[in-house]
């Protein structure tokens, strides 16, 4: 089994202990009416790149990034610096995440939350709604096609946002098969955890005009980042240098300012 099997092993353990909340999950979710448009805050046109600036502990691959780690204060140092929207690691089990991270980022910010998470069930969505998520995360590779579409749609219900998340060319035409609006290439191979740029590079080319590209994953400098909006990037989601930076601000600055032709 990979670790992507494992996660989602997890995730589906996850949800069965929430399967007797889901009916008053679902309610709340739909009452709730006072969301923060995602796609918006990262639609800038051709000539800016977006930046989702990640809260994240820790993960598999690199173990924990941050031993004092403040998630609020993180998410506050993001919006200062001009992050356009935050992404919140909610996984317990593999990246030390928790979903109350992102009610306590929403209640001291002003920007888009990302749910990142494995989400592999309904519930988990209406979970996301209530818990002050604008946006959610889905993973094509961690879904059957009628399982991706069923999410898309009830996320749609809910008013959240959706980043498809894709690793290869099979996935990304399954996301374009989709009403996605958001198509995240994720620069990781998430059953070998080895990262390659050269993804969004490959896979740029098949991804219409009119739908967002959004580059993960392996984004550590502003090379990196001109890399990827070169390839057609309208943004780019970074957490772990990031949360490594001295400086998150200026770091999230000098990644936008790849856009506008500065070293």
């Amino acid at each position: 089994m990979n670790k992507l099997d494992q996660i989602i092993a997890t995730k589906r353990l996850e949800v069965e202990k929430l399967r007797p909340r889901a009916e008053a999950l679902r309610l709340a979710a739909l009452e709730r009416n006072d969301f923060r448009s995602f796609f918006r805050a990262l639609d800038l046109g051709p000539e800016e790149l977006a930046v989702i600036a990640e809260v994240k502990k820790a993960s598999p691959s690199v173990g924990v990034i941050m031993e004092h780690f403040e998630p609020v204060l993180m998410a506050k140092c993001y919006e200062d610096g001009g992050a356009n929207a935050i992404s919140v690691l909610t996984d317990e089990t593999y990246f030390q995440g928790h979903l109350s991270y992102l009610a306590r980022i929403r209640s001291e910010t002003t920007i888009p939350l990302l749910r990142k998470d494995f989400i592999v069930d309904e519930i988990q969505i209406y979970e996301s709604a209530v818990a002050g998520a604008d946006a959610i995360l889905l993973i094509v590779a961690a879904l059957t096609q009628a399982e991706l579409i069923h999410l898309l749609a009830v996320a749609e219900k809910c008013q959240l946002d959706v980043l498809v998340e894709v690793h290869d060319a099979a996935e990304l035409e399954r996301a374009l098969d989709t009403e996605a609006c958001i198509i995240g290439v994720n620069n990781r191979n998430l059953k070998t955890f080895t990262v390659d740029l050269a993804t969004s590079e490959k896979l740029s080319e098949e991804i219409p005009p009119g739908l967002l590209f959004i580059s993960e994953s392996g984004i550590k400098t502003p090379a990196d980042a001109r890399q990827v909006f070169a390839a057609g990037a309208n943004g780019i989601l970074v957490g772990e240098s990031l949360m490594r930076a001295d400086d998150p601000g200026a770091a999230i600055a000098a990644f936008q300012a790849v856009a506008l032709g500065e070293p």
